[in-house]
């Protein structure tokens, strides 16, 4: 796993080519690295995903953002209209980082309980 520390949020991005076996890893062995601090989770290089490698994030993203931390997944070929809800996904890392930034003054003036 790569991690690029940004000011308030961090950028993960697996080293490898297995969406399903990150989002496991980064559940499951990497969370303590994470847990406390805003997320993006750049899976730019996979391109299209299917339904099933996109949820297999839910139960993470749920619980980051339970704790009042952002969460926010980059892929710029999701249709969006299949995309749950509880899962924020935007197209760019530029974006990603203007979701966290609007989460951070949204949680400074007490108006992000959850999603």
């Amino acid at each position: 796993m790569k991690v690029t520390e940004k000011e308030n949020y961090i950028i993960v991005e697996d080293d490898k080519n297995d969406v399903l076996g990150f989002s496991n890893y980064l559940e499951n062995y990497a969370y303590d690295q994470i847990k406390d601090k805003n997320v993006v989770v750049d899976i730019l290089k996979y391109g299209e995903l299917s339904l099933e490698e996109l949820i297999s994030f839910l139960q993470l993203s749920n619980q980051h953002r339970a704790h009042q931390h952002s969460f926010v997944i980059v892929n710029d070929t999701i249709n969006i209209d299949q995309v749950p809800e509880e899962l924020m996904v935007v197209p760019t890392l530029l974006e990603a980082g203007d979701v966290i930034q609007m989460d951070e003054i949204q949680r400074d003036l007490g108006g992000l309980d959850e999603f």
